[in-house]
Parts: C-alpha cells; structure tokens; sequence
C-alpha cells in the first residue's frame, strides 16, 4: 500500500461542503489554515499534526476536528502513511446547524482536536460514501446527522466570550496590505516601513497573531483566492499569473501542499 491517492469533490447537495478522501506516505501538508472547519476521520494508519504549538496524532478510527483559521500541518505518523475521509464543512453550514440545535450565539468551537467517536466516525464514511454514489439526499442527510451530533457532544462556547487581545494596529496593516496586493506583495523591509516598524519585530507580531510569518500568510491567501478563481472556471495558468505566481507549476506546488490535490485534480471534483 505504497501508492498516494486522493480525491477532491464538492458534496452534491450542500454548497459550502467540500470532501477529501486520501492516503498519503510521503505527502506533507505545509503550515496553512482553512477558512472552514476540518472534520476528518482516519480510517487507516496515523496522521500527525502541529496544531496549536502541539504535535498530536490521530490513529485509525479517531476523528481530528479543526476549527476555523487554525494553523497546522500534516504528514505520516508512521512509515505506512494514513488513509483518511475529510469534510470541509463553511461556518456558515455549522452555525446553522448549531443554531437549530438552540446553541448560544458565535461561532461554534471544538476545544479538543482528536475525539474517539464511533458514531461520528460512521456518519462521516457514509457521507462520503453516499456522495460517492450519487445519492445526494443521503448524503446530504447524514452530513447534518455527523455534525449535529459532533456539536452536541463536543462543542463548547466560542473562545470569542473569553477576552483576548487584538493584534496590534501595525500587524493588522500590514495583513490589510497583504491582501490589497496579493499579485504584488511589497518586500518584507518595504512592508514593515509602510507599517512604521522593523521588519523584525514585525515577523514576530505577525506570527504571533496570525499562526504563520507574512510570506507564508501570502501564499496561503494566494492558494485559497485560486480556490475561488478556479470555482468560477478560470484555468490553472491564467489564476497563477493573476495571483503572482512564477508559473503553473509554482502554483500546482503550493496548492498541493495546502490543500492535498493538485488545481487539475480540483477540477475534477467540482460540479459542471
């Protein structure tokens, strides 16, 4: 079992629900973020991951839940790699749920990453399994089932209740900047002088309140604008130029490593 796969669809009948299903041996998921929840279930193997200044593992069985905007990564946990069935499911589906459900208001929050939860774990392979058949109602029914009841046992009150810090008012500038000028970022020491402060102690504001330092930042805003782009039938060679960048196969590198597929492959799982 020494051969990657992976397929990328969008859910036949939910907007905003992306699947991934994969094993991966060597593949290695750069530092990025999603801007939707992460609801995957091992079925094979042991995927391990930084995750909050942590290194956890999630083995066969396990479900990892991912909140919104989170940095992390991912690659093997051990030689044979792991197969895995992903949801990615837009705030906006979860909080509806969750509303349904009579939860508080804010964005709904999975305090803990790794759950063993069989229930979950099997509504999460038959979503999939139904969209794989092309049975849209049933797997648009047992999305809601796994994540209503994902909510009701593992979700807590939005960290947003608690008091924290805003990013200081250069950091924030400097990542309004970013994304003013995603083709044509400034250098790091022209950045930090729009902002007023050294390109020093920037990276280290910017990382604090971001999860990752303004280079990679960029790139991830840059795959996930692809993203967009390639949702509305733009070709992988005009969205690398658009976005700033080198080439196709500059983007092709990146967008794999953030979001497990290649554009072309992407592709291929978007509804015609």
């Amino acid at each position: 079992m020494s051969r990657e796969v992976a397929h990328y669809r969008r859910h036949p009948a939910e907007p905003g629900v992306d699947l991934l299903s994969a094993r991966y041996v060597t593949h290695r998921y750069t530092r990025h973020a999603h801007a939707t929840y992460t609801v995957g279930l091992i079925e094979y193997g042991v995927e391990e991951f930084e995750h909050a200044g942590s290194t956890l593992r999630a083995g066969a069985g396990q479900v990892a839940l991912l909140n919104p905007d989170v940095v992390h990564t991912g690659h093997a946990g051990v030689p044979e790699g792991w197969r895995y069935r992903v949801l990615y499911p837009a705030v906006d589906v979860v909080a509806q749920i969750a509303a349904e459900l009579g939860a508080p208001g804010g964005t709904p929050y999975f305090p803990v990453t790794v759950v063993d939860d069989p229930e979950a774990a099997r509504l999460i392979r038959a979503v999939h399994r139904s969209a794989e058949n092309g049975d849209a109602l049933a797997s648009s029914s047992t999305l809601h089932r796994a994540l209503a009841g994902l909510l009701r046992r593992h979700a807590a009150r939005p960290p947003g209740l608690v008091a924290r810090g805003a990013p200081p008012r250069a950091v924030r500038a400097a990542r309004d900047i970013l994304h003013e000028r995603v083709p044509d970022p400034p250098t790091l020491d022209d950045l930090a002088g729009m902002v007023g402060t050294g390109r020093f102690a920037l990276l280290r504001a910017f990382r604090a309140a971001y999860g990752l330092p303004p280079h990679a930042y960029l790139t991830n805003l840059r795959v996930q604008r692809a993203r967009t782009l390639l949702d509305s039938g733009a070709r992988p060679a005009d969205v690398a130029a658009d976005l700033g960048f080198t080439d196709q196969a500059h983007l092709t590198r990146h967008f794999k490593r953030i979001v497990g597929v290649p554009p072309g492959a992407y592709l291929l799982g978007r509804p015609t």
